[in-house]
């Protein structure tokens, strides 16, 4: 829910290299009554610098009254913790095999994250809310696949929690975990749960905070916007690789499903966000029917 916020009170906490100021209140009227789901991840997670943009930003959507939703991932956090417990992992297709013992500290490390990023907003003056297996849970997983052990995917979603939250002007701050129905703790792929969020919120955009630019053609140069058709051609042809092969995939599925726009946003960047929401030309690459 939009709350009236001039101009003048803009400039008082408006960053000197973010967007022309003067184009702010269209773009307030433009998200007004919509959703935004932000997800933040990729190896931009562990620099404290990149951390710190990004909680500024997010506090000034939530001054200007944009509702919103932040996933986030840990990907790089949790290996830095596997890593100093010495304990070695496997993947399959770009997923983390996830025993009982792999499971418990995914779930603390997750957490303590979550709170991070919580706290941080208190500081500035946001109200961010933890949403995770301990508090507020809101996702149902089914596992997804027998090998991968506790790695799970999003069953079912309980929005009404964020969707409260959001409008109090209150910012939900989920981590990418779920429960059976057995409450037993899942891990889940961090744009996987950010997209089945923003799915069924039926959100305006869902933005994949990574540490890359975007997509790139085949001669390296980086695609401002594309069509879910053209983006499976990339994948086909090989241009689209590794690891954004499972991103993209994701891509397409929102946009297929009721999400109006999906970009993939260098989070390296300064004030990305907020560059990609109040700028005519955005950052990143804009994947749209």
């Amino acid at each position: 829910m939009s709350k009236e916020i001039s101009l003048e009170e803009i400039r008082k906490f408006w960053p000197g290299d973010a967007p022309n100021i003067q184009s702010v209140p269209k773009y307030i009227a433009k998200y007004k009554k919509e959703r935004i789901v932000i997800k933040y991840g990729g190896n931009a997670l562990i620099d404290r610098n990149i951390f710190n943009n990004f909680i500024e930003d997010i506090n000034i959507l939530n001054k200007l009254g944009l509702s919103i939703v932040v996933v986030h991932g840990g990907g790089p956090r949790i290996k830095r913790e596997l890593d100093k417990k010495k304990i070695q992992t496997k993947f399959i297709n770009g997923l983390r095999v996830t025993n009982k013992e792999v499971i418990k500290i995914v779930e603390e490390v997750l957490i303590d994250f979550n709170n991070d990023i919580v706290n941080s907003l208190k500081e500035k003056g946001s109200k961010a809310i933890s949403i995770n297996t301990k508090i507020n849970n809101i996702i149902s997983v089914i596992p997804e696949k027998k090998e991968l052990g506790f790695v799970g995917m999003p069953d079912k979603i309980n929005t009404n929690i964020i969707e409260d939250l959001m409008n109090q002007n209150q910012i939900p701050i989920v981590a990418p975990l779920g429960l059976d129905a057995n409450n037993q703790t899942y891990n889940i792929n961090g744009d996987t749960a950010a997209n089945a969020i923003a799915k069924k919120l039926k959100s305006r955009r869902l933005l994949l905070m990574t540490n890359v630019e975007g997509v790139y053609d085949d001669r390296k140069n980086l695609i401002s916007e594309i069509k879910p058709f053209d983006l499976k051609n990339l994948i086909e042809w090989k241009v689209v690789q590794g690891g954004m092969i499972p991103k993209i995939k994701n891509c397409v599925d929102a946009v297929e499903n009721g999400v109006r726009g999906v970009v993939i946003l260098d989070g390296r960047q300064p004030h990305s966000i907020l560059h990609e929401i109040f700028s005519d030309k955005g950052a990143g690459t804009l994947i749209r029917k």
